[in-house]
Parts: structure tokens; sequence; C-alpha cells
């Protein structure tokens, strides 16, 4: 982290008043202007004002003829739209900002925020993982975020289904923060359209991307870094080889976070990724007591971990997956892992009928595609 925030060799004038943000949002919703070039004339000029007015020739210099900034009145819609959300505008180097994530090199210049507004200044942690998670690793997610809730920690995730949505779910009575890919009023998947009111009323909901935006693939790295970036470590509940989770990692490792992870057995390739993280010197987590004292140990930089690099793009395949199965089978079969656990648990976790589930779990053994313990418990077959 910068010892000095808003150390500029012009000296920054911080945001003070409406005009004041509607040239904030003006320069970084400007035509090739994104946050590193945001920074870089804030650095050169002190004020949006002043950038704003030297950017067409910074453009015409770097051989872009015509150039037009952002105009005064697509940037008074986006706040009228904001508004309308009920999200309030904060923008970098204001008393409202988030300080950890102001120290980040290419953070939001701005944030639309809905709901709590002063869980940005209390302690934070961001908890991640897979989408297609298992019974075991969404038990994991709550019990951590309980517990970290209880210690007065606000849970960070990315109101995704699965681990995300555990941990929200987990920590609203003690406060969540969800960071959205798309515009603050867009929520994705739909299906976390209840837990996103929920979080925007008892937790807090953040965007830095324009209301109504529709998230892209490109806007979910984007989203990752914002997520480890409030955060002080990030802890990965459940993640294959290729998990996008692992780019969150890769995000906390260079902002100086502490990355941290739950072990999974190896035979599952949900708990691929995390392996490899405690592998290459990730925090082993097998609670919230371990993520505690994790943080409370930090005296000097963490040791290096190694990320490894997705051969795809996660986040591209998470928005062109195909929609998740509906046939009874296979989503039973999609929560277990190699390790047993009850079958009450199982039926609770999927909300189902249990004679349905008695007369599903006789076909899956017949196929061979579970296999039955002592005790009640059931697992996929080793």
């Amino acid at each position: 982290m910068k010892a000095d925030l808003f150390s500029y060799p012009t000296p920054f004038t911080p945001p003070t008043t409406e005009e004041d943000e509607l040239s904030v949002l003006r320069l970084i919703r400007s035509r090739r202007v994104g946050p590193a070039t945001f920074h870089r004339m804030i650095r050169e000029h002190g004020t949006a004002q002043a950038a704003l007015a030297a950017l067409p020739e910074v453009a015409r210099a770097a051989g872009v003829a015509d150039y037009q900034t952002c105009p005064e009145g697509v940037a008074l819609a986006e706040i009228k739209a904001g508004r309308r959300a009920g999200a309030q505008l904060i923008c970098y180097g204001t008393q409202a900002y988030p300080h950890d994530l102001a120290g980040i090199d290419d953070a939001p210049p701005v944030l639309w925020a809905l709901g709590r507004i002063e869980l940005l200044h209390s302690p934070m942690v961001a908890m991640v993982g897979a989408r297609n998670a298992s019974s075991l690793g969404l038990r994991m997610a709550r019990r951590l975020a309980e517990g970290l809730g209880e210690a007065g920690i606000t849970v960070v995730s990315g109101l995704a289904r699965g681990i995300d949505t555990a941990a929200h779910q987990a920590a609203l009575p003690t406060g969540t923060i969800a960071v959205q890919a798309g515009g603050i009023e867009v929520i994705y998947p739909q299906e976390n359209a209840k837990l996103a009111a929920q979080i925007g009323e008892q937790g807090l909901r953040l965007s830095e991307n324009p209301p109504g935006t529709q998230p892209q693939a490109r806007h979910f790295p984007q989203r990752n870094r914002i997520i480890s970036g409030l955060s002080s470590g990030v802890v990965v509940v459940e993640a294959a080889t290729k998990s996008g989770s692992l780019i969150t990692a890769r995000d906390a490792l260079d902002q100086g976070r502490e990355v941290m992870a739950v072990p999974g057995h190896p035979m599952d390739g949900r708990a691929g990724g995390c392996n490899l993280l405690i592998r290459d010197g990730a925090i082993l987590v097998r609670g919230s007591e371990d993520v505690l004292a994790a943080l409370q140990a930090v005296t000097e930089p963490p040791a290096p971990v190694a990320i490894p690099s997705p051969a795809t793009s996660p986040e591209r395949d998470a928005l062109n997956a195909p929609p998740s199965p509906h046939r009874l089978e296979d989503r039973i079969t999609g929560c277990l892992t190699p390790s047993p656990v009850a079958e009450d648990q199982v039926i609770r976790d999927l909300g189902i009928d249990a004679a349905q589930f008695s007369r599903a779990i006789v076909v899956l053994e017949i196929e061979g595609h579970v296999t039955r313990h002592p005790g009640g418990l059931i697992s996929l077959p080793m």
C-alpha cells in the first residue's frame, strides 16, 4: 500500500461540491479513460476540472482527432438514474471512500453505493468460491461468514450463485457488502434478486459502472479487484484450478492482502484451486478462528503465493455457462463430494421433499453415481 495515497506532483484537490463530483464522473466516463488514465490525469493536473480541460489536447497529441469529453448531460443523466435507484455516488478522495480500496493502483474513481455506507469503514474480509458449490462447501461458507460476522468483520463477496450467495446470506445480520459487475440496479444472476434487495436494506451493494449497465465478461475481473481491494484478506472456500476465484486471489496478492483457502478432498475438482493455493503458501483455513488469527498475526508482508493461471477465461465462461441442471438427480450429485455428508443435510440444502430425495437416491445408487455409507451418509464414488 502506498505511504501517502494522495501525494501528487500537482496537489490533489478532493471533490467537495456537486460540480466537483460531476467533473469526476465526466472524466472517468470519457472515451478511452479508465482508472489508470484517470489517476494519471489527476496526478498531472490536480483536479478533475483541470484534467477535463486538458484531455482533448492529450488525446490530440496521442493521435486521436476531434476528441470530445463526456458531455455534461450524460453525466447528469447517470447521477439522476443512480439517485432514482436509491444509490449514492462516492468519489475517490472523499471521506466516504473506503481507505483500503483507495490504496490500490487502479482504484475505481467512482462507486455507486446502495445501503449502509458506514460498512465501508468497518474491518472487511472477502469470501469467494465456486458457483456450483458442494453441500459441504456451502456449509463451510455459512459457518465462516457467521463466525467472522460475530467477530465484527464485514463479509465482502460478488453476489454470484454458490459460495457468494451462502456467505452473503449468513452475514446479513452482521454486515455484508456485495460488489456487482453490472449497474447498481442490475442484478446478476436474477435468481439472487431477493438476496440483493435484502443486502440493499441490511448491508451494502457497490458498483463502479453506470446504472443500467448489463454485466459483460470484462466486468467480472474488474469487479474482483474491488472485492479484494476492500478487504484485509481473501478466503477461497471452493475453487477449481480454472476458477475465477483464483483471479480474485491473484488480485489480493498483488494488493498485499492475505490469501487464505479452505482445503478440500483431492478427488473433488472443486477443491483443486484451493489445494494449489495452500500448497503454494496460502493460509489453510479450518474455521473463522484461523482467519482472525491470520489477520492479527500480520506484522510483515506475506510470503509469495503462486496463483495458478486459468487456461481459459472463467468469467466469460460464467456468463455463457449453461443453466443449472433441473433434473433432481443432477442437483443431488452437484452438491456432493467424495467426502460423506448426511442425507438430511442434502435435503435441507436443496429444499426438496424427503420422499422425492429417497426415490432419486435409489436411482443414483443403482447407476453407481453415489455411494451410501453407514449412519445415513452419502458421497460421490471414490
